[in-house]
């Protein structure tokens, strides 16, 4: 329950298709704004637009996948997200460890992965 709500499976693939839309767009339209996130103090880089536009267009496919694939599909989909998810909060950290980016960004970015990780596990059906 949540504020007297239930939070259904339903509830998290749509919340994790939102979260990969939102930040697919902005990587493939904008990605300054989600570079400026990670790294604020630094122009953003050619190779640093370039790879958040691919991540943009990919992560619009995946959240367009929960949305309108079979049942079926969007299980094999949010499982390959959860490793998907789980290897951006170990890079994340590892960018932290190694002091590559501040500790509050490296928190924020792990959080962000780490609720996705949740969705993802939330979306699955419940094995008997």
């Amino acid at each position: 329950m949540i504020g007297g709500a239930v939070f259904t499976r339903q509830h998290a693939r749509a919340g994790l298709a939102a979260v990969r839309l939102v930040n697919g767009i902005l990587g493939l339209l904008a990605p300054g704004v989600l570079i400026k996130r990670v790294d604020p103090n630094v122009p953003p880089s050619p190779a640093a637009i370039y790879a958040f536009r691919m991540f943009g267009v990919r992560t619009i496919f995946l959240g367009i996948d929960l949305l309108v694939r079979p049942d079926a599909d969007v299980e094999r989909s949010l499982q390959k997200g959860v490793v998907i998810h789980g290897s951006d909060v170990a890079t994340a950290a590892l960018l932290g460890w190694r002091r590559r980016v501040p500790p509050r960004t490296a928190v924020l970015l792990m959080g962000i992965s780490l609720m996705n990780v949740a969705l993802a596990v939330i979306g699955m059906k419940r094995r008997s």
